[in-house]
């Protein structure tokens, strides 16, 4: 059962980086913009390519690497002795989280601002969090 859990969040995991984490907007009176993973590293890249690059490993690689890992182990194609890494990667991967939290606290006391949170940032907490229960159970497991 937790192997089939692994393989539906390699589905999830690449959707939750399109889909809207938040629309943000200057003043009130503006239309907002949908902002995700992706069109946030796009905009990233543009203007800092080293921090894009280190945005991109910790919230596209790191991630998705830990549950892809997971799942080799778990359907026996590679050795259990590589859970250590694997749990390492899972907590490189959940400062992604806590920016977009911060993002949005610091958005909203600024009082110029109006930030709304969109259901990608539900499905990509999800399979984070998702994730690491995944490689808690299989470190139990073993």
């Amino acid at each position: 059962m937790l192997k089939y859990a692994n393989l539906v969040l390699l589905v999830l995991l690449p959707v939750s980086w399109f889909a809207p984490l938040l629309r943000a907007g200057l003043l009130p009176f503006f239309d907002l913009d949908a902002i995700s993973v992706m069109s946030g590293l796009v905009a990233l890249w543009e203007k800092d390519i080293f921090l894009a690059a280190l945005v991109t490993f910790f919230a596209l690689v790191a991630p998705l690497a830990k549950i892809a890992g997971l799942a080799l182990i778990q359907f026996g194609v590679t050795s259990a002795r590589y859970l250590p890494v694997l749990k390492a990667m899972g907590r490189l991967a959940m400062a992604d989280i806590f920016l977009i939290a911060l993002y949005i606290v610091l958005a909203k006391g600024v009082g110029l601002g109006r930030v709304e949170t969109g259901w990608g940032l539900y499905l990509f907490t999800f399979c984070i969090l998702a994730s690491l229960a995944l490689s808690h159970r299989a470190e139990r497991g073993r």
